[in-house]
């Protein structure tokens, strides 16, 4: 794990871009397991509140929404700008993210071969409220889907 995401890292910071495959539910309903997302390089003053970032920390990845920024104030790095973030399905925000962390912005989201719009079921949809709210329901609703996709996608070799 820890060369893969080395790897990644190294990918999106030498060439600006970067697919991956989500595995977590930390972004659910807006992003789910199985998803593809773009990621594309970007600074802490390219982000704003609600946009989806990147990030890395302990050789493990994070994909989260941006909630706001604010100055750290650390002795050592005191007056450092950060963002702080937090799964659209999470109670509580993640520890502030520096620049070192941060590997870019999502710009794309796809699912079963099809292009979704990032901020189509935000953190304040119902369905994110409710999901929240409970992990044995984020587990039905993942699990749900999961068995539609299977259905209804069955004998499909490609899409165009």
């Amino acid at each position: 794990m820890e060369m893969a995401s080395g790897l990644a890292e190294e990918i999106i910071r030498k060439f600006g871009e970067l697919r991956l495959r989500v595995f977590g539910t930390s972004m659910a309903p807006a992003i789910l397991p199985g998803d593809l997302i773009v990621v594309r390089r970007a600074g802490l003053a390219e982000i704003s509140a609600g946009d989806v970032v990147l990030f890395g920390r302990d050789g493990r990845f994070f994909v989260h929404r941006t909630v706001r920024r604010m100055i750290a104030s650390s002795a050592e790095k005191a007056g450092e700008t950060r963002l702080v973030t937090r799964g659209d399905r999470l109670q509580h925000e993640d520890p502030p993210v520096s620049s070192s962390e941060l590997l870019g912005r999502v710009v794309s989201l796809s699912r079963d071969g099809r292009q979704l719009p990032l901020d189509t079921l935000g953190p304040n949809s119902l369905l994110a409220r409710l999901l929240r709210a409970s992990d044995h329901l984020t587990f039905f609703y993942v699990r749900l889907l999961a068995g539609w996709r299977s259905l209804f996608l069955r004998g499909v070799k490609c899409r165009v």
